[in-house]
């Protein structure tokens, strides 16, 4: 009987407080740079969890594949390793990234490698220069120095990027810091295409027996093809009670994607945090497989009746921050147990 009363005693401590509880981990995350690479590979225990790369052949860095702890990977595979069936569109979506369609006129978004040399021009890339810092243990931190550059290599902002990498029970946890410092004045002009996402993997689309055409602000088409997709089997939910393709352009301070991966549900959930710009954010959150917060997108998701138009001086920073996690079980991850990671998360300064 004393063993049990104990027992009861310490699993009630230990759910006491979200912080305390959301801060235990199973397993030490270890974070290593891979040596001659551009690479930095983060594992929990002895699984891969995630891999930042930033070699100078991509147009900004990413976190690129994204495992769950049973070893799914849950982002697509094309262009940097397609796995079968994988779709081809949007080549500029690999894993996870962070940048913008239209800083002083330039897009950042959009970039890759399929863009004409004659158009690169119009196009920003974000450089990775340093690693400021990298450390083991309950939670994985990476920080890094990056600039936002022009063709010419003339700096808009300079990026200081930290990343917690933790993992609680079966949920992956990363929460990213991001801070932009502007070199010169800029101008984030309201677009759609924007600011965190997340290329999801085929079964984690919604299956549309339509083709869907999508273009961009310079006049690039890309088709997405439909069709009997036996794959796909996604659906979105925000904070707000909206689904499937009504998640688009609206507002909510969570939303989940979910599916089907083998015999288990899969689910990734993004979580904005209350000191950003423009809280709560709109959901970027396509059915083709593009998962992304974009709270500076706001003329497009309110069809014109209002606008979001960042300034940033000349010495000025804005800061954002965001929590993904990535679940694997026999169910999805309930809506209480979202909002108790959104408000252990929005306690984070």
């Amino acid at each position: 009987m004393k063993n049990s009363f104990k027992f009861v005693t310490v699993f009630v401590l230990s759910m006491m407080g979200s912080s305390a509880s959301f801060a235990q981990t199973y397993d030490v995350v270890k974070v290593v740079k891979e040596v001659g690479k551009n690479k930095i590979d983060v594992f929990i225990g002895s699984k891969p969890f995630t891999s930042f790369l930033y070699p100078d052949t991509l147009e900004k860095p990413v976190l690129y594949p994204v495992y769950t702890v049973e070893g799914t990977d849950v982002t697509r595979g094309f262009p940097l390793n397609p796995k079968p069936g994988d779709p081809t569109d949007h080549p500029h979506h690999i894993g996870i990234w962070f940048n913008y369609e239209n800083v002083n006129g330039l897009d950042f978004w959009n970039n890759s490698y399929a863009i004409p040399k004659e158009k690169k021009s119009q196009y920003g890339w974000v450089k990775t220069d340093k690693i400021l810092n990298i450390k083991s243990g309950a939670k994985g931190v990476l920080t890094y120095h990056a600039n936002w550059v022009n063709q010419k290599n003339d700096i808009l902002l300079e990026e200081i990027t930290q990343f917690e990498f933790s993992q609680v029970g079966h949920k992956r946890i990363i929460d990213r810091t991001t801070t932009l410092k502007a070199k010169t004045e800029v101008n984030f002009n309201d677009a759609k295409d924007g600011l965190l996402g997340l290329r999801l993997a085929h079964q984690l689309q919604m299956p549309n027996p339509e083709d869907q055409k999508f273009t961009d602000d310079k006049g690039n088409v890309t088709i997405v093809k439909g069709g009997t997709d036996q794959v796909a089997n996604g659906n979105y939910i925000t904070s707000e009670g909206k689904t499937g393709n009504d998640a688009w352009s609206t507002r909510g301070n969570w939303c989940k994607v979910y599916g089907k991966m083998g015999s288990d549900s899969v689910s990734i959930v993004m979580i904005d945090h209350p000191q950003n710009p423009n809280y709560p954010t709109f959901w970027h959150a396509r059915g083709y497989g593009l998962f992304a917060a974009n709270p500076l997108g706001e003329k497009i998701f309110t069809n014109g009746k209002s606008a979001k138009n960042l300034k940033l001086n000349k010495g000025e920073s804005i800061t954002f921050r965001y929590r993904i996690v990535v679940d694997e079980g026999v169910r999805s991850i309930s809506n209480d147990q979202i909002k108790k990671f959104a408000a252990d998360f929005a306690q984070k300064k």
